[in-house]
């Protein structure tokens, strides 16, 4: 590890600790900086008579904590896909596996509302992963070239097809929906962590967790890949079973934010590639560090959403879309597609 790696996680881990800080002691409740950093670090007080305790433990807490785990989450799962076709344009959103996600979630809600209401969490998380990973093979499937390789220009046209795909199965949904599930469609289709609650928190930490745990363990086996596949099966590497390593994580991860949050994209795209210029490539220093990188700027991105003057409330992935959209053309601009 070099003296850059060794100093960029220590900071990245303090600007996430003080960007959660500054999370939790803002918002539009009326509790007090003073009083919200009483009850985070006095603990919940149990009492409804204390205000500061119910808006940091019930709300801000939960948010934040389901903001950082999904920006790490959505970056780990573009840093999977970006190892996978070896191609820092990689990402969750461009692929269609966040359409897919949004679509599988809205069906539940839609199509099996005895189901989603007896468990929302569960029941929408399990149709948008299931959904993420039957985009994602498709979209690679789509994608290969005639060597049996992976074409980054078929990768992207194929995942834009995907995504206009879902895009019209969830409009077709719209114009068959009621006024209130019409304002629960536009949740997932706008993103947003206004809903955050700790049954969310721990399904996706449930999730993430072992995940990026496989990634960790994989890193060499990354590091092998980015040889392409010949040379990585001539260092001992399973090819084909980490390809599908890969792609369950990055559906599993991908799917489960967007059925929690909502679609959220480039976080997936720009934490990864940042830490790449900034690092270099290796997987061991590459991974925890975009996990951290893409906690920040989601907690960043809900900080800025809910800051507007008047109460007013943006959707956290108008905001990230806002920001990554113009870094993915400078990107597609330098790159040599």
């Amino acid at each position: 590890m070099t003296a850059r790696s060794r100093a960029a996680l220590p900071l990245l881990a303090l600007g996430l600790a003080l960007a959660a800080l500054l999370s939790v002691c803002s918002g539009s409740s009326g509790v007090s900086a003073g009083s919200a950093l009483r009850a985070l670090f006095s603990g919940p007080s149990g009492t409804d008579a204390d205000l500061a305790s119910r808006v940091v433990w019930s709300l801000r807490l939960p948010r934040l904590l389901l903001a950082a785990l999904a920006g790490a989450s959505l970056a780990s799962a573009g840093a999977a896909l970006q190892a996978l076709v070896r191609n820092p344009l990689a990402e969750a959103g461009l692929l269609g596996v966040s359409a897919g996600g949004s679509l599988g979630a809205a069906a539940v809600l839609l199509l099996f509302p005895v189901l989603a209401g007896a468990s929302l969490v569960s029941a929408t998380a399990l149709g948008a992963a299931f959904a993420a990973a039957l985009a994602c093979g498709f979209v690679l499937f789509l994608a290969r070239d005639r060597e049996g390789g992976v074409s980054v220009t078929r990768l992207l046209l194929s995942g834009v097809a995907l995504n206009a795909l879902a895009g019209a199965g969830l409009g077709l949904m719209l114009t068959l929906t009621s006024d209130q599930q019409l304002r629960t469609l536009a949740f997932w289709m706008l993103g947003s962590l206004s809903r955050a609650d700790w049954p969310s928190v721990a399904v996706l930490a449930g999730l993430a967790l072992p995940c990026g745990l496989l990634l960790a363990v994989r890193a060499r086996s990354l590091d092998a890949l980015s040889l392409g596949e010949p040379g990585a099966a001539h260092l001992g590497v399973n090819v084909p079973r980490l390809k599908g390593e890969l792609v369950a994580v990055a559906a599993i991860l991908a799917g489960t934010v967007t059925a929690l949050c909502g679609v959220i994209g480039f976080i997936g795209l720009v934490a990864p590639h940042l830490v790449r210029l900034t690092l270099g490539p290796s997987h061991r220093n590459l991974l925890p560090a975009s996990s951290l990188a893409g906690a920040l700027l989601l907690v960043l991105a809900d900080l800025a959403a809910r800051s507007l003057p008047g109460g007013l409330e943006l959707p956290a992935g108008a905001v990230t879309a806002l920001l990554g959209a113009p870094l993915f053309l400078w990107m597609l601009k330098r790159s040599r597609l």
